[in-house]
């Protein structure tokens, strides 16, 4: 692992216990850095985790990948951090990617909705092939509003991709051209 200063000039120069951080950069997509999360995120230590995360889009790297494995809790306030991370880099052509989360972190993706604006992976791999197909943008259908097959629930997609219903938690495929289909 590649010491933090040398890929962000002064990104080690503060600490908190709470959240560590580690930056990898990924040679196969332009401006990416892996971002390996050990820890937790709420409110006392979100503006750390903001400030770090700021000073790594400056240094101009715009495709993230966060790796959550290691991320053990994150409250409302830290998905709000993610959420203003994404708006940070998509004006600049990049993207985010969030890897390997655990089932309580994303649950609380989930339960606040924002399950569905990010890219959520499996693998480094995943993370990778996505990012260099250069993320695909979205279409004129998005965002699509409609009615779960399964239960009816009134659900809002942003982007085609997987998504699980926040009323029944059925998994849902949305294609590209808006269509819902289940699985």
């Amino acid at each position: 692992m590649t010491n933090n200063n040398n890929l962000v000039p002064g990104f080690n120069d503060e600490k908190d216990d709470s959240l560590k951080i580690s930056l990898d950069k990924v040679d196969d997509v332009p401006n990416c850095l892996s971002i390996i999360l050990n820890g937790y995120v709420d409110t006392y230590n979100s503006s750390f985790f903001q400030k770090r995360i700021a000073k790594v889009v400056e240094a101009g790297y715009v495709n993230l990948i966060f790796n959550c494995a290691a991320l053990n809790y994150v409250s409302s306030t830290g998905i709000g951090s993610f959420t203003a991370f994404l708006k940070m880099v998509k004006p600049k052509g990049g993207d985010i990617v969030l890897l390997e989360i655990q089932p309580k972190v994303y649950e609380v993706f989930q339960l606040l909705g924002f399950s569905q604006f990010f890219n959520i992976k499996n693998s480094t791999e995943e993370a990778v092939t996505y990012l260099k197909s250069g993320a695909p943008t979205v279409s004129s259908v998005f965002p699509k509003v409609f009615a779960c097959p399964v239960c009816s629930k009134r659900l809002k997609a942003s982007r085609a991709g997987r998504f699980r219903c926040s009323e029944c938690k059925s998994i849902l495929a949305i294609d590209g051209q808006g269509q819902v289909f289940l699985g």
